[in-house]
């Protein structure tokens, strides 16, 4: 009696759960904004705020049932955009990272299991030791503290791979009129300190403010599936009650958007057209994948679900780097044979000069100075002009 009537229990919480597809939190919205426009709708959209970290299931939580999908996605870069200073791979590998600029002198010296960051001109000096690094590594590595007041500072150097060195921070030019303080570190005002580590991590805002302590490093399932403890709650009273066709399983799959929406569920870290448009212009906006994307002829008037960032790239997977790996892809819209005929799956053209390492024309490889590296344009056109990374 008492199991038939928890049965009941848990068939009757499954099926309310069942019927909220049309619950106000998971309505997805079709409308190219902005990203901040999109955070202020209903539903939910990568770096939006929690109410609790107790919404949150934890990526354990989602391997216990997607093991494959969730063993390949922490290896990947978007895994490793952030972590403990004193966990740098970067860091440990060179006890000491010095640069100099002006009458500045850096100093990166790792030992004892922490990396302490040191800046002096000779008549000031500043000592922290580093708490946060942002970026994986390869490319580069940038470094937060804190500092006595308690506010988050920027360090004025990075690492970058490339260089195996130090350099400038991205976004820092020194001027001789700058005074040691603003030469030192840069203050990270809690509006930016949002917007940076809501894309580096999982987790990290909650009711619109910053809050570290329950934080995941990186970018994991939740970050981009949204939070998942009632998913994991709604599956697991299916189970239990033997309910296979649960209609709205209470999570996030950013592959139901459409290609406009796809992008720009990207975009929301990586560049999105109405974040792009909506800041001043001059910008390298070749590192600004999406919105480059949407510049490409081939995206036409609405797009096309073959032209969006997942149709190339998997999130779940490292990031592959054979130019030869991205060849089905063009190919799903373009003929491989200069006899093929435009049918209404293939209405491209096909390339006069190849079907192999497509992207290596039609998406060149830009220099971004201020990264020290090379990155590839996402606005697939045929290049007549000289590439330039202005």
């Amino acid at each position: 009696m008492i199991r038939s009537a928890i049965r009941i229990c848990i068939l009757a919480t499954a099926a309310r759960l069942a019927c909220l597809a049309f619950s106000p939190a998971y309505v997805v919205v079709h409308a190219q904004l902005t990203t901040e426009d999109r955070l202020n709708q209903p539903g939910f959209w990568p770096r939006k705020s929690v109410s609790s970290t107790a919404e949150f299931a934890g990526a354990d939580a989602c391997a216990s049932c997607h093991s494959s999908i969730a063993t390949s996605q922490r290896v990947t870069p978007m895994a490793a955009t952030a972590m403990l200073a004193k966990d740098s791979s970067e860091l440990r590998s060179h006890s000491l990272l010095l640069f100099s600029q002006g009458t500045a002198r850096y100093e990166i010296r790792t030992e004892g299991g922490e990396s302490v960051y040191s800046v002096t001109d000779g008549a000031d000096a500043l000592k922290s030791t580093l708490l946060w690094a942002f970026g994986s590594g390869p490319v580069g590595q940038t470094y937060l503290f804190k500092k006595p007041d308690g506010h988050i500072y920027e360090a004025r150097v990075s690492y970058f791979g490339s260089l195996g060195a130090l350099h400038l921070t991205p976004g820092f030019a020194p001027t001789s009129q700058m005074g040691f303080a603003s030469a030192a570190a840069r203050y990270v005002d809690p509006e930016e300190t949002v917007r940076c580590f809501s894309c580096h991590t999982t987790g990290s805002t909650v009711d619109g403010r910053f809050d570290p302590k329950e934080m995941k490093l990186g970018v994991n399932c939740e970050a981009c599936h949204g939070p998942g403890q009632l998913h994991v709650d709604t599956m697991r009273l299916a189970r239990i009650a033997g309910i296979d066709d649960i209609r709205d399983k209470r999570i996030f799959n950013p592959a139901s958007l459409g290609p406009a929406d796809s992008t720009d569920f990207c975009g929301a870290c990586h560049g999105a057209l109405g974040d792009v448009l909506s800041v001043p212009q001059g910008i390298q906006t070749f590192r600004m994948q999406p919105y480059a994307l949407q510049q490409s002829k081939c995206w036409g008037k609405d797009g096309d679900p073959r032209l969006t960032c997942m149709a190339c790239h998997d999130p779940h997977k490292p990031l592959a780097t054979d130019a030869g790996s991205y060849n089905k892809v063009c190919l799903s819209c373009h003929p491989a044979s200069k006899d093929g005929k435009n049918l209404a799956n293939l209405p491209g053209r096909a390339c006069p000069v190849g079907q192999k390492n497509c992207v290596t024309c039609h998406m060149p490889s830009m220099n971004s100075p201020v990264m020290h590296a090379a990155f590839r344009d996402h606005r697939i056109r045929i290049v007549r002009e000289p590439v330039s990374s202005k």
